[in-house]
């Protein structure tokens, strides 16, 4: 958070495996985010958020904040930082304790929550985020807020999302070289959920797909609460990789093909179409026919969506088992860059046999025109963690300062009694 000219400033910063993002927000009167500054770099030294080079990293993360202060006007000291990882985990777990007193209150949801999290998580992994699913008191379940609820014994469904530790410690100690301080450490699955989902349709069910240059993040929603979340390590480079292997080609020039010319669906495709390159490529790539680009391409994103689908199903019938709601109503969400690739979503439709509908970011203002795009959803999603941080924040000061008011008035009595 920065305070600029009186301006309520967040920023978010995305270290992903193809681009460094640095988005400069503006909450406004209205609680809404205007988008001021912008910062993008071409990434190098981190891989599937793994950093392989620290100073390279750096060196990049440098350029963006210094692209979006200049464009936004201000200063960046700190920032939400995105973290996706093949070391992300996850677990539901239950927390149970008895009401203290007649109704319940903030020290009871604490106390709940705490022991919700104190269970046993995968050696060497910390918590990155404690997510309350739903409270019970007694005998009746799916409660959002318990405050002021009377009961004997509160339970509450979390979500916990942990990490490796050395992973987050490395990104993190990436961005403090650069003197900005990390305000949190975020899952980006859940930055992009809060970019492209709406409330809607978290209460329906729905599943929400952020296909990267490394790595697929995946979270599900089920009548309004979180009940899965997942990282897969491939995503768009190895669809790149294929072609590049396919065809005998360098690794620019195949994400060129899969940028330019690859669409999914090899039957949407006569064999007789080749590439025509411009130019400028015709040496490096001759004539190169579509359906084969195609048919590469189709077979690996089958194989991904695939693997989501099958954890989909898992989880659906865990619940179902539970005698718990399991559909996904509002279907999937694709988002991300490598989910703007032609077809993807008539083969994501086969394969989860679901509607499926590809997400940009939303509810932002400002400099949107470069941003509104699928690519982008996780660094916004940042913006709107920060703002919710700001908002929540600014909160407890007002009640802060409310209770030091009345005991200062309070305390005057006193002395103007005795």
């Amino acid at each position: 958070m920065i305070i600029s000219t009186n301006k309520k400033l967040v920023v978010g910063l995305e270290v992903g495996t193809t681009k460094v993002v640095t988005l400069v927000g503006e909450i406004l009167i209205d609680n809404t985010i205007k988008i001021i500054g912008i910062g993008i770099c071409k990434s190098k030294g981190i891989d599937k958020g793994r950093i392989n080079n620290l100073d390279t990293v750096v060196s990049c993360i440098k350029e963006s904040v210094h692209q979006a202060e200049i464009m936004a006007n201000c200063n960046i000291t700190s920032v939400y930082l995105a973290l996706s990882s093949k070391y992300i985990n996850c677990q539901n777990e239950i927390g149970i304790v008895p009401i203290s007193e007649d109704e319940v209150t903030e020290e009871d949801i604490e106390n709940v929550i705490h022991t919700a999290k104190s269970v046993k998580i995968l050696n060497e992994h910390h918590i990155l985020h404690v997510i309350p699913q739903e409270y019970s008191i007694d005998q009746q379940s799916g409660i959002k807020n318990p405050i002021g609820l009377s009961g004997i014994r509160m339970q509450v469904r979390v979500h916990l999302i942990t990490c490796h530790q050395n992973i987050a410690k490395n990104i993190i100690k990436a961005v403090e070289t650069c003197n900005i301080k990390v305000d949190q450490v975020i899952f980006s699955g859940l930055a992009s959920s809060k970019s492209v989902l709406t409330e809607e349709e978290c209460k329906l069910g729905v599943c929400m797909i952020d296909i990267g240059g490394g790595t697929i993040d995946f979270t599900t929603y089920i009548d309004g609460f979180i009940q899965d979340s997942q990282v897969i390590p491939y995503a768009g480079n190895i669809v790149t990789k294929d072609i590049s292997y396919a065809f005998s080609k360098s690794y620019n020039d195949s994400e060129i093909i899969k940028i330019n010319y690859g669409s999914l669906l090899k039957s949407s495709i006569e064999s007789s179409n080749n590439i025509e390159f411009s130019e400028k490529h015709q040496n490096a790539f001759k004539n190169i026919q579509l359906d084969i680009v195609s048919e590469v391409i189709e077979s690996r994103y089958n194989e991904l969506l695939t693997l989501i689908n099958n954890r989909i199903l898992y989880i659906q019938n865990q619940l179902y088992k539970e005698g718990r709601k399991h559909q996904l109503s509002s279907g999937i969400v694709l988002t991300g860059g490598a989910s703007t690739i032609s077809l993807i979503n008539k083969c994501a439709e086969k394969v989860f046999q679901n509607k499926v509908r590809i997400a940009k970011p939303i509810n932002i203002s400002g400099l949107t025109e470069n941003i509104t795009e699928p690519h982008y959803s996780t660094v916004v999603g940042l913006l709107h963690y920060g703002k919710e941080s700001y908002l929540q924040s600014k909160n407890i000061k007002k009640e802060s300062s409310f209770l030091e008011k009345w005991f200062k008035q309070i305390n005057n009595w006193f002395k103007k009694e005795f």
